[in-house]
This record gives C-alpha cells, sequence and structure tokens, in this order.
C-alpha cells in the first residue's frame, strides 16, 4: 500500500497540491486523471520521490517494493537489453552481479563462499533463478523479440527502447507499479498485451494516460486532481465522466424527489456494472460500483467545452470522388494511385501510423496542396471545412481571437461570433488575446471553433486531439458523434475512432486498404494492421 499524509507542493504563492491524503490499496489500478497543468506527473514523482513535497510526506507499507516507468531512455544505452529489465528489481540485479564477481575469482577464499552461500539464498528467495526467462516473457509479450535480448540498449530504435523500458517496470511482480503514459509510442498488439497484464496484476497501480480506451479497459478506480486535491471515484474512466455529469443535472433539477434521483443513479450504476471489463477486476469493480450511494458522487468542478458542428445545408448524395491520385514527397511515394468514393453518411477514420500519407491527402482535398497524378471531385451541395495538423500558419498574424474567428462566419456580428468562443471556454477579455500567443491548446479550440461557425457540412480533421486535455477530447469526441455530415479525420485517440468512425481507410505503402466496418473489428481482423498502428500521445500542454 502507498498513502500521502498531507502532502503540499507550493511553487511561490501557488500551490499544485494542498494537504493531500490518500491511500492506493492492492487489487486497484488507479486511473489519476486531472486538466492539463494540475499535476499529474508531478504527483508520481512525489510518489517516486523524484520530487520533494513542500510538506507532508508519502508512507510506503515497510517492505514493499515500488517500482515506477522510467523516462530517460538513454540511461541503460550500455547494457544489455535483459539486464535492463532485470534492473526493474535493483536488488536482485545487485546480488546477480556479486555472485557472478564472486565465482569469477581465481583465488576463491572460505569468507568468499560464506558470501555466496548468502547471496544464493536470499537469490532463491527472490526467484532468482527465473528472472531471465521472466524478463524474456514480458520482453516477448511487449514484442520485443528474442533476437535483441542481448542487445546493447544503445542499439534499440526509440520504439523499442520505450518497450523494455516498460518491461523493466513491470519486471518481478512489484508491490506498487506507477506508470505515466504507458501507452505512448506502443503499437496496439503491445498496449493490447499490457491492459491484460494490467487486468490481472494483484498489486497497486497507478496510471496517468491521455488514452481513455485504455484507461476504461484497465482502471477500477479513478483518483481525480481538482482544485489541489485528489478525491477517489469508483469505475472507470467513462463511469466518473458520466456519473458527474449525471449529478450535475440532477443538481440543477433541484426539485426533483430524491427517490427519483436515487433510481435514476441506481440504473445508470447497474448499466455499468453490467459492463464493467473482464477477469478479476469485472468483480471488484462491479462490487464497488454497487456500494455507491448518492451522495458518494461529486461534480467535478472543471468545465467542458461545448462542441456542436451543425451544416447550414443539408448534404446530398453526391459528396466526394478519388480518381488514381498520386503524389511523392521528399523522393518518398506518399500515395500512390489511390481512388474512392464517399458516401453521404460517411465517416470515415484514416488510421496507422504513416501521418505523412494522411496529412498529405487531406491537404489536397482541402486544395492546398496539388497532386502529382489523378483528380478529385466534391459534390455541388458539400462545403468543406479543415483541421490541419500543422496550424502554424494560420495563426500567423496579430489578429485577435474575435476578428480572426469573424473572417470565418457568415455573419460578423461580434457577439455573435464571441458566442462560439464561449463555447470553447474563452470567457470575458479572452477574445482580445492576439492569436499569435496563445498556447496549443488555445489554438486547437480556436480551430474547432472555426469548424463550428462555418457551418460546413463536410469536416476534413487531422489530429485534433493534439494539446488538449481529456475535458476538451471528450467534448470533440461527442461533437462527432453527433454531427450530422460526412466526416473524413484522422485521430490518435483510440476512442474518438471507434466511436465515430463507420468506415476505416488504412494507407499502407501509398495504397489504400479500405473497410466498411468499425475499428476495433478492423484491427481484430488484422494482425499486422495492430502491428502497423502505434499509439504515440505527442503535443500535449505542459503538464506540471
Amino acid at each position: 500500500m502507498i498513502s500521502t499524509s498531507n502532502i503540499s507542493l507550493r511553487f511561490g504563492k501557488k500551490a499544485l497540491f494542498e494537504d493531500v491524503n490518500i491511500k492506493f490499496v492492492p487489487g486497484h489500478c488507479y486511473g489519476l486523471i486531472g486538466a492539463n497543468g494540475a499535476g499529474k506527473s508531478t504527483f508520481l514523482k512525489i510518489l517516486t520521490g523524484e520530487i520533494e513535497p513542500t510538506s507532508g510526506e508519502v508512507i510506503i507499507t515497510p517492505g514493499e517494493r515500488l517500482s515506477f516507468l522510467k523516462q530517460d531512455h538513454f540511461q541503460y544505452d550500455e547494457y544489455t537489453v535483459l539486464d535492463t529489465v532485470i534492473m526493474g528489481n535493483q536488488r536482485l540485479y545487485e546480488i546477480m552481479k556479486e555472485k557472478d564477481a564472486i565465482y569469477a575469482k581465481p583465488d576463491f577464499s572460505d569468507e568468499d563462499g560464506i558470501r555466496a552461500s548468502e547471496l544464493e539464498g536470499e537469490f532463491a528467495e527472490m526467484n532468482g533463478w527465473e528472472a531471465e526467462s521472466d524478463a524474456a516473457t514480458l520482453l516477448n509479450g511487449l514484442g520485443v523479440d528474442t533476437e535483441y535480448h542481448y542487445s546493447t540498449m544503445k542499439d534499440l530504435n526509440g520504439n523499442l527502447k520505450v518497450k523494455v523500458l516498460l518491461a523493466q517496470a513491470l519486471f518481478g511482480n512489484p508491490d506498487i507499479l506507477l506508470l505515466d503514459e504507458p501507452t505512448n509510442h506502443l503499437d496496439l498488439d503491445a498496449i493490447g498485451w499490457l491492459e491484460e497484464f494490467l487486468i490481472n496484476f494483484d498489486n497497486t497501480v497507478i496510471v496517468v494516460s491521455h488514452d481513455r480506451y485504455f484507461l476504461n479497459k484497465v482502471c477500477t478506480q479513478i483518483a481525480d486532481i481538482d482544485y489541489a486535491k485528489i478525491q477517489l471515484y469508483a469505475g472507470n474512466y467513462d463511469f466518473w465522466y458520466e456519473s458527474s455529469q449525471l449529478i450535475v443535472k440532477q443538481m440543477k433539477e433541484a426539485n426533483r424527489k430524491k427517490e427519483e434521483k436515487i433510481k435514476e443513479l441506481q440504473d445508470f450504476i447497474q448499466r455499468f456494472s453490467a459492463n464493467a471489463s473482464k477477469s478479476k477486476q469485472a468483480t471488484s469493480r462491479k462490487r464497488a460500483l454497487e456500494k455507491i450511494e448518492l451522495d458518494d458522487i461529486k461534480p467535478s468542478s472543471r468545465k467542458y467545452p461545448y462542441i456542436d458542428f451543425r451544416p447550414a445545408r443539408e448534404i446530398g448524395n453526391e459528396v466526394l470522388t478519388v480518381e488514381h491520385l498520386s503524389k511523392t514527397i521528399d523522393g518518398v511515394k506518399v500515395l500512390d494511385d489511390i481512388s474512392f468514393v464517399v458516401g453521404h453518411e460517411d465517416k470515415i477514420a484514416f488510421v496507422g501510423s504513416n501521418g505523412l500519407a494522411k496529412t498529405t491527402l487531406f491537404q489536397i482535398l482541402a486544395g492546398e496542396m496539388e497532386p502529382d497524378e489523378g483528380s478529385y471531385k466534391w459534390g455541388i451541395t458539400t462545403s468543406q471545412s479543415y483541421f490541419p495538423k500543422d496550424n502554424t500558419k494560420d495563426f500567423d498574424c496579430d489578429d485577435i481571437i474575435v476578428d480572426w474567428l469573424t473572417q470565418y462566419s457568415e455573419i460578423k456580428d461580434p457577439t455573435y461570433v464571441r458566442g462560439f468562443l464561449g463555447r470553447m471556454l474563452f470567457a470575458g477579455e479572452d477574445g482580445v488575446k492576439k492569436v499569435r500567443v496563445l498556447s496549443g491548446g488555445e489554438k486547437v479550440r480556436v480551430m474547432l471553433s472555426k469548424l463550428m461557425i462555418s457551418g460546413a457540412n463536410v469536416l476534413i480533421i487531422d489530429e485534433p486531439t493534439d494539446h488538449l486535455d481529456m475535458e476538451s477530447i471528450t467534448a470533440l469526441n461527442n461533437g462527432l458523434i453527433k454531427f450530422p455530415g460526412v466526416l473524413l479525420f484522422s485521430s490518435r485517440d483510440h476512442q474518438v475512432v471507434q466511436t465515430t468512425a463507420n468506415r476505416i481507410i488504412e494507407i499502407v505503402n501509398g495504397k489504400l486498404i479500405d473497410k466498411v466496418t468499425t475499428y476495433d473489428e478492423y484491427l481484430e481482423n488484422d494482425e499486422m494492421a495492430r502491428k502497423r498502428t502505434v499509439y504515440t500521445m505527442d503535443g500535449q500542454d505542459s503538464d506540471n
């Protein structure tokens, strides 16, 4: 067990945490959530001892071992892969090296024999004889093939290094496991393996992740950082989000009888209990949810953007025809004679790790780039709005936000335009900020305002979740699901793709794989697609 007693952390006058008292117990996986800048990663570093709190203490049950995912990808460059993994249990690794040094002595003394015997006893108690095979099992599960196990870390590429460091954190059945963005740079096969590992892990896990799909799979509890405090809730991320929204709704309807509110809550909990994740966690989560009382759920103080894309006109049957498009970038043919037709009910997710191919196609369809060969034709009833992956040039001016957004609105009334900014949490004087100085997250929210105010019936969206916190991602997800027009998009967020798309397109070696299916079904039926797809959480705003 790991707990905190009156933990506070201050930077000058600002308190990131104030008198935090929380207990994390075995048998649970805790998802640590909070808005960008709330201090999720910082709190994990307090638990590991990397950051000293201003006051208070971290308490770990005596004799328990804490393990965490290292972020320095060069720290172990001179060690072999297997040694790096085993170093996850530092004491076991030290015993192995000391044993080897004693047995290598040419003049083996009686004292050496006694010391070797002591070490062998401790080594056996720690399952040392299985250490290499256990490490190899973890590596193979994460997709690090046996051929790499005796390589030095410096010879591995970045994605393989990430997997090795994750295997190191998992090695030796730690009592307390802390993971900060563990799915980043993992392919979907590796993420699936990690999900199963954590679902069946009996000890204490605390995880920070922007991947809501992952949090929903593995978490039995949510630890919400809000106003310098941390509040625990039973269930996964979706349960926390929907229950907090339900309570907000019930508070607004204060005249309703308490019995009605309780019945609504019970029905809600029953639905989530039935859908609880698999294995041992299912029973644990179901029991926890069934014990919840009305007063146990508190509404979050965090504000959610309101994202609602409403087309100004209905779309006709002819939407988009692409014929024999080709494009070469820097000598690489990223699009190779591709053709497809878009229907009026299509929401197409362009998936896979070839970001350049997806972005190039979107730029061509948005009229920002010419193809080398081929053509495309938009239907006469269509109107398009484009969200680029790189918005640098869009904001390379000295306009204030209101003026910048007004240029995309048919109604030039500043009050009307400010209404769209208000939806995206730009309040009061925020509207007079110059677009050039906005943060990454603010720029994305302004771009989403542009899409809303445009009234387009076709949206082309390239990686919109970069820089967004989970509240904004959730709001965007809901907005895309409700959008009645045609959607062409790419997203690193698994849940956005799974819940929004009814058609999947992947560009592999310039060619199209085109399936009318959901994302999960697509991955389930194509093992190579899972290996090709790497989850990358890039460009998030600072988390302190």
